[in-house]
């Protein structure tokens, strides 16, 4: 014969019972509480509540410099950076727009690699940019002349 034991459904009468005690008693907690820690209790539990609060200005007044009723238009200008990546940036934000690649090493041999999802991409190139710049995947970059060269051509060919 085997005996099946089950939770019943809601609390445990044990659970009930402690809670109850703990809410009737509950001023008497938090006077030892501070008590043994030397009022560091309700310290910690007014920060607790502080950081909870949202933030109020105080009297600060914000002054946005500049003016914002017209949007600048994004310069690209095309870059390759310190660390080797291939990209559209604006040069009026320095933000950004579009990433073509990176320059990679193998065999102490410095090469293009295009922003496809071949290369390990997350987030290829679209179709159109692909097709246009998809002969200079693994260009292998030489020297500093080289690498201007290349700089020239993917700027004609983007319209830059």
């Amino acid at each position: 014969m085997v005996d099946i034991f089950s939770k019943k459904e809601g609390p445990r009468r044990e659970d009930v019972v402690a809670k109850r005690i703990i809410g009737e008693n509950r001023e008497t907690i938090h006077r030892l509480a501070d008590q043994i820690s030397n009022g560091g209790f309700s310290k910690s539990r007014a920060a607790m509540a502080q950081a909870k609060e949202t933030p109020k200005p105080d009297g600060l007044s914000i002054h946005i410099l500049g003016d914002t009723s017209k949007a600048v238009e994004p310069k690209p200008v095309f870059k390759i950076s310190l660390n080797d990546r291939v990209l559209i940036m604006d040069a009026n934000s320095g933000k950004q727009l579009m990433f073509l690649g990176e320059m990679r090493r193998k065999d102490k041999q410095k090469y293009f690699a295009l922003a496809t999802k071949e290369n390990g991409f997350f987030a290829p190139l679209d179709d159109e940019t692909q097709d246009c710049l998809r002969d200079l995947d693994g260009v292998i970059i030489e020297t500093r002349d080289i690498e201007d060269k290349f700089s020239d051509v993917m700027k004609v060919r983007l319209g830059l």
